[in-house]
């Protein structure tokens, strides 16, 4: 066969709800089909979601996908998943989750984590004994945020010990899919990394370190074996071929996290080419040679899917979220206001709203912390909101300012990002679904003031990067070769004039931090 002539069935997990795509080997996505999964949020920080909904959704755009008959059913070679990492779904021997899956939106475990990690001498938080052994072994530490899949662990240890009992193995939501998929208890040096229990020094022998299993308390019997993201795990479960709509002689990709399939699918896969994502959430980050650590920005390398890479680990927690908050919460909630709920195009009108208010929106500023931060401040408790509103504020200057807020967000995260790796990145590709609009992507180049690429079909990045790793897998072609199979859409150049209004606005922004960071500490310190 030719290259072209193999495909892949590439499942991505969001928090919002899946794409299932079918992807040529050489990175075409020839179609996706999107289903939609419901976000349980609960009191005291708690973020969950139902893995039986998340299977029958995928089932659904599988199925919907494969029916349109696109490419031949026996050219459907490997399924391959990506999904929202750090998450935390407990199981019993048979694979059956016993349990809601507890997400990366959760913090409920961070009185766990902070008695982990207290001790006598600390430094912001963390036992300088305890912080110096997880930064030697794996280069970053557990979040005192209480949002890793560590701290969720922790949690149900604690709060619910009769769950832990029970619980054969804690998985990742990927590892969860696949277990779905194969019957294999099974996690990869890059999915297993926010357990915080791997000694990451040496790639190509990632392993659970007993002091680190000692440290945290947790049950090593209960963690899924560890592969390498490039291993195939085997065939398909005949129930899950069905299910999908596959051959059961598919064979099934060991895959990767969304935050590294996204790298692969940006095209920015050599050492210090960055890409931004801008999501639910939102990152900017490359690959790097080296293992390093910063206290300072909650930042530190964690394992790519690249062998022998690291990535620079970061997040932002709402980005895109915030538009749509914006919609179904202030503009057009289900209400005796509005009964009818949003507008089919209710996105497309945003656009149109914010681009007739000027840049920097009169001085109006929207600040994204609507469920607390990580990164370049891990702060839990801060919130979001408008600042400098006036009688002239109209919605469509709040819609450009939540556009610009979430850009001085990636700014002040592409700070951090450059002192961290020790270099100016001269151009970022831009992926998500951010970034499928001209207008916010002229708005980070103008409030970066750096180069921003428009990745073609930017949202099915994700798909297309863990298609792309499945052909690796495969040995159809190597990661050099990325790069050559993602399009740019279109450039993106900074406006000269704009400089002056967004460098005024973006310290101001940080401003906003600063002096409101001790209020929201005491008004959400139980959240």
């Amino acid at each position: 066969m030719s290259e072209a002539d193999q495909y892949v069935l590439a499942i991505d997990l969001g928090t919002s709800g899946p794409k299932v795509a079918i992807v040529s080997e050489s990175g075409k996505v020839i179609h996706c089909e999107v289903e939609a999964t419901e976000l349980i949020l609960l009191e005291g920080g708690g973020a969950e979601q139902d893995p039986d909904d998340w299977w029958q959704k995928i089932c659904a755009a599988s199925q919907r996908v494969i029916a349109k008959n696109l490419v031949p059913l026996d050219r459907i070679t490997s399924v391959a998943v990506t999904s929202q990492w750090s998450g935390t779904v407990a199981v019993d021997k048979s694979g059956k989750h016993l349990y809601n899956s507890i997400i990366w939106m959760d913090s409920r475990g961070a009185k766990h984590v902070a008695q982990v990690m207290d001790g006598l001498v600390k430094f912001q938080g963390y036992d300088v004994v305890k912080l110096a052994q997880w930064i030697l072994l794996t280069a970053g530490m557990p979040g005192l945020s209480g949002k890793d899949s560590l701290a969720h662990v922790l949690f149900i240890k604690n709060e619910m010990p009769d769950l832990y009992a029970k619980t054969y193995k804690f998985l990742e939501p990927k590892d969860y899919l696949n277990v779905r998929l194969t019957g294999k208890f099974a996690a990869a040096q890059d999915s297993i990394a926010l357990h915080w229990v791997t000694d990451n020094r040496d790639l190509s022998k990632v392993h659970y370190h007993p002091g680190l299993i000692q440290t945290t308390g947790l049950d090593v019997k209960k963690l899924p074996d560890l592969y390498s993201s490039t291993d195939v795990l085997g065939k398909i479960l005949p129930e899950a071929a069905r299910d999908l709509g596959v051959s059961e002689n598919t064979m099934v990709v060991m895959g990767t996290p969304d935050v590294q399939s996204a790298a692969l699918g940006s095209g920015a896969v050599d050492d210090y080419a960055a890409h931004l994502y801008i999501g639910t959430s939102s990152w900017l980050t490359c690959h790097v040679p080296f293992k390093k650590t910063s206290a300072e920005y909650n930042m530190a390398t964690i394992p790519s899917a690249v062998p022998g890479r690291y990535l620079v680990g970061n997040e932002h927690e709402t980005a895109g979220y915030c538009l749509t908050y914006l919609r179904d919460k202030i503009f057009y909630p289900k209400d005796s206001i509005t009964p009818e709920g949003a507008p089919k195009d209710a996105y497309q009108k945003f656009n149109e709203l914010a681009a007739s208010i000027p840049p920097g929106s009169d001085k109006l500023i929207f600040t994204p912390w609507l469920i607390g931060e990580r990164t370049p401040v891990e702060d839990h408790t801060i919130r979001g909101g408008f600042f400098n509103m006036s009688l002239s504020t109209t919605r469509a200057h709040m819609v450009r300012a939540v556009f610009e807020g979430v850009a001085y967000n990636s700014r002040w995260l592409l700070d951090a990002v450059e002192d961290f790796i020790g270099r100016k990145i001269e151009y970022i590709n831009m992926i998500g679904g951010g970034a499928r609009s001209d207008l916010w992507c002229q708005i980070h180049a103008d409030i970066l003031n750096r180069e921003i690429r428009q990745v073609a079909d930017a949202v099915e990045a994700n798909v297309r990067g863990v298609a792309l790793l499945a052909g690796v897998s495969q040995g159809r072609f190597k990661f050099k070769d990325f790069s050559s199979r993602v399009a740019i859409a279109k450039t993106y150049k900074p406006i000269a004039a704009n400089r002056a209004i967004y460098d005024e606005l973006y310290t101001e922004f940080k401003n906003v931090y600063a002096a409101h960071k001790k209020i929201h500490e005491r008004m959400n310190k139980k959240h």
